[in-house]
């Protein structure tokens, strides 16, 4: 039920159980937390946070996918597309490991996910959540042809999140895409 996806250097797949120590030591590590949620996640969140994306596919028909790097099989991190309940609209969202910051992956990941999003899903414009801070994160969506836009305030389990509303349109997106 989840499509496999590949880039040049990456496969973007379905978690799986085995995928649980990386994860956990992803969403465990203060600096890749502190802009999504602030607070580094146990190891049984992390299972949940899974489980959570993995339920999305069901629900959705779309969701995260585990980022694996094809030269070594190393699960880096997340990419993929949420839309979870209260949502603004359709998210093209990346989390990795500290390890691969810097490398490009992200942007990779993130490109084939909006692909994916644009290609199969009835959407006319993908957004990313970006907090004002979160540079890198900036980076990447400038990268993928999103420009920002409107601040915007969700609060989730109680604590208030600020973000910037990053996006591109369908068309920005098939204007900016070569599909092989």
């Amino acid at each position: 039920m989840i499509p496999r996806l590949e880039t040049e250097r990456l496969v973007l797949r379905e978690f799986r159980a085995e995928d649980l120590d990386a994860f956990s030591a992803i969403v465990g590590d203060p600096d890749v937390m502190r802009y999504l949620s602030g607070s580094v996640q146990s190891r049984h969140e992390a299972w949940r946070n899974m489980a959570g994306g993995a339920g999305q596919w069901l629900l959705r028909g779309y969701g995260t996918w585990a980022v694996e790097r094809k030269s070594d099989h190393a699960m880096m991190g997340r990419v993929g597309l949420v839309h979870p309940d209260g949502w603004p609209q359709v998210e093209v969202g990346w989390t990795l490991g500290k390890p691969y910051w810097g490398q490009g992956y992200a942007t990779e990941a993130a490109q084939a996910a909006l692909n994916y999003a644009f290609l199969t899903l009835p959407v006319e414009r993908m957004i990313s959540l970006i907090d004002p801070d979160n540079k890198p994160s900036q980076a990447v969506a400038k990268r993928l042809g999103e420009t920002q836009g409107e601040k915007h305030q969700m609060t989730i389990a109680g604590k208030v999140f600020h973000f910037h509303i990053w996006g591109i349109t369908r068309e920005d997106w098939a204007s900016r895409v070569k599909l092989a």
